[in-house]
């Protein structure tokens, strides 16, 4: 992973085999822990946006090659086919949306009240406001709940990728009615994300 390109799906030939990736794994997890931390937002109490990039998309299809333990080239396909729709392609950005309540009981009201939040999230640059496009791979709410875990994106039109590259402020909220919060993200997320846009 280390010799990927910046941009791209992520493809066969770059994973590591269960071999390496087991001998790897302690650096490689320490390496995108690491580069997560700028790209972990606290939007709100108990909502957590993380900023996928093609490494923290790539570590995640290695730990579930390893958790399934898959090497038939076909499913390991399958699995990229999976996740390479959620890396950011130079005009957006790809978020992870947890929400997050160690209670399981907390939870399971929360995920009632909250449901539809995925669709009320959005970030603003330079005063231009793009709204979330949500679960675009499957259906992850019902009548009654919503889910723990969504997939974001966030298209920014050439200004606002501009903007962002230049250093401008960027905030991230939700206007869920019941969940209203807002809030400017830090330089170093900037920064980080800066470097996902063409």
């Amino acid at each position: 992973m280390s010799t990927a390109p910046a941009r791209g799906p992520l493809t066969l030939a770059e994973l590591m085999d269960a071999a390496t990736y087991a001998r790897e794994r302690p650096a490689f997890r320490a390496r995108v822990l690491a580069h997560k931390r700028d790209r972990t937002v606290a939007v709100a109490p108990h909502l957590t946006w993380i900023f996928e990039d093609r490494l923290t998309i790539g570590y995640q299809v290695q730990e579930m090659l390893r958790i399934e333990q898959l090497t038939d080239p076909a499913d390991i396909q399958a699995e990229l086919d999976t996740y390479n729709p959620l890396i950011p392609d130079g005009g957006n950005w790809k978020v992870t949306l947890m929400i997050e309540y160690p209670d399981e009981a907390e939870r399971r009201v929360a995920l009632t009240r909250l449901r539809g939040i995925e669709d009320c999230c959005w970030v603003e640059v330079a005063g231009e406001r793009s709204r979330a496009i949500a679960d675009e791979d499957l259906e992850r709410d019902n009548d009654s709940k919503t889910s723990a875990v969504h997939w974001l994106r966030f298209e920014l039109s050439p200004a606002a990728r501009t903007a962002v590259r230049a250093g401008q402020a960027v905030s991230a909220g939700v206007d869920h009615p019941a969940c209203s919060h807002a809030r400017r993200l830090p330089e170093a997320t900037v920064r980080a994300l800066a470097a996902d846009l063409d």
